[in-house]
């Protein structure tokens, strides 16, 4: 194998989508990939299916990346089918403790190690400055710049000294998007002046928190680069951060995850696009399988050698990737410790008004708008945490507007996911609570929907696990004073 194969090959980082890793996948850590990235899917219904790929990963490339959206609440996968040992960004950003939320990062980041993870494509430090975005929302500590930067950085240093790198998301920022990019490609379309002041702010921190590498949104910046998306764009990816903001670190692409399904042409022209615009790393997503990465492969190769793109920045690139494999060189695998500051966090999360106590079984209703792309298909159940307590009746999940439940004189709670920016989930929330007005709404998303309510509610700020465990503790029992 050339030289030029093996450099090329270093800069692309396959997926993983089924129980066990592809042949060519297998053949290509053998050969230059870095690592592998671990998409959602039925196949993480296993909890053992985690560490299982990473093993496998390591026969063929010791110090192989491992990497995976791990965030916490909503956003998780070595817990994907049970839900999140550890509140989500919201939850820390309400309470607002920068110890705890490095105390999170690092009890996460030691569950990490223990699936043989040692790359988080995590956190998630864009500013939710608009309350309809459909892909952020409680993935973000919140709405102002300083609160995200200040728990970005802390969760960026923390979980990096525990031995996992980030990936921080999404430079230069997708907070102000109504748009997500997995389905159509979104406009942020706010002044540079804006920009920089706001979403900025915490790709700063994070520079100077020293992480080890920055993923690029697929979304386009007028005021930046007109009509070409971030992930394609030298103004954003090297002027921007690499010269103005100073990073020298991995910079991360998804460009081809998201082309894939838009045919084998779009997706090799972004691949070229996007290392010409200065990205390191190129997640190659569930869309690429071997047929297609060969035509990337083969159409990357033949730009070096025409001289489109340059051998000495391919040589650069590959360092820096490789740089960042052996500075968090995988710990030996374990069995991961359950650790109790994931409940802590939750609990101190929650908030709630007026009378939310359950005295007898209630009638628990789940009314679940599709969730967002990134989340897939995580587990999530209020009935459940109830359940724990005795205080779950019949539990019974909406999923469309027609949807029936079963009236009775129990009490009834109503737990949401973001019915604030999904109609009919609204409008079936607004309509049974006029029905029963005195139900408690347990809003699990972002805690807009408690305006849904003039009655009872708990907001959970996220759908995690312990999100919810922490809203069952308090229906059963609320501490003095709730």
């Amino acid at each position: 194998m050339s030289e030029l194969d093996h450099l090329v090959r270093t800069r692309m980082l396959p997926g993983a989508t089924g129980t066990t890793l592809p042949g060519w996948v297998r053949r290509g850590l053998e050969t230059g990939f870095p690592g592998i990235t671990i998409f959602p899917g039925p196949h993480l219904e296993d909890p053992g299916t985690v560490a299982r790929l990473a093993a496998s990963a390591r026969e063929h490339r010791a110090d192989a990346l491992v990497s995976l959206d791990e965030e916490g609440g909503d956003v998780t996968r070595v817990e994907y089918a049970a839900g999140s040992s550890y509140p989500g960004n919201l939850a820390l950003g309400v309470i607002d403790d920068p110890g705890l939320t490095r105390r999170v990062a690092t009890a996460m980041a030691r569950d990490l190690t223990g699936h043989g993870v040692n790359y988080n494509l995590a956190p998630s430090i864009d500013v939710n400055s608009d309350p309809g975005n459909p892909i952020i929302g409680v993935r973000s500590f919140g709405s102002t710049p300083e609160l995200v930067a200040t728990h970005g950085a802390a969760f960026i240093e923390a979980m990096q000294q525990a031995g996992v790198a980030v990936a921080a998301k999404h430079f230069p920022g997708h907070g102000d998007t109504n748009v997500d990019p997995h389905l159509s490609l979104p406009t942020v379309t706010c002044s540079a002046a804006t920009l920089r002041a706001r979403e900025l702010a915490p790709f700063a921190a994070a520079v100077a928190a020293g992480a080890g590498s920055l993923m690029v949104a697929h979304a386009i910046y007028p005021a930046l680069d007109p009509g070409t998306p971030a992930t394609l764009s030298p103004a954003i990816s090297r002027d921007l951060l690499r010269d103005e903001l100073g990073f020298d670190g991995v910079v991360l692409s998804t460009a081809v995850a998201i082309e894939a399904g838009n045919g084998p042409e779009r997706a090799v022209a972004a691949a070229l696009a996007t290392l010409a615009a200065g990205a390191d790393l190129i997640l190659l997503g569930p869309g690429v399988d071997e047929a297609l990465y060969d035509l990337i492969h083969a159409a990357v190769v033949d730009a070096f050698e025409r001289g489109e793109l340059r051998v000495a920045e391919l040589r650069q690139a590959a360092n820096r990737v490789n740089g960042l494999a052996r500075r968090f060189a995988p710990a030996p695998a374990g069995t991961p410790e359950p650790s109790a500051v994931g409940l802590e966090a939750a609990r101190r999360a929650v908030r709630a008004h007026g009378d939310a106590v359950l005295s007898r079984p209630a009638t628990v209703l789940e009314v679940r708008p599709e969730g967002n792309s990134i989340a897939g298909g995580a587990g999530w159940s209020l009935g459940d945490a109830l359940a724990a307590h005795g205080l779950a009746g019949r539990v019974q999940q909406i999923d469309g507007p027609d949807a029936t439940w079963e009236r009775s004189d129990a009490p009834l709670v109503i737990a949401v996911r973001d019915a604030y920016r999904t109609p009919w989930a609204r409008e079936w929330t607004i309509k049974t609570l006029a029905e029963r007005p005195d139900a408690i709404l347990v809003p699990v998303g972002m805690p807009d929907d408690a305006a849904l309510t003039s009655g009872a509610y708990v907001c959970a700020f996220g759908a995690g696990r312990v999100n919810l465990r922490a809203v069952a503790e308090l229906l059963a029992d609320p501490p003095a004073g709730a």
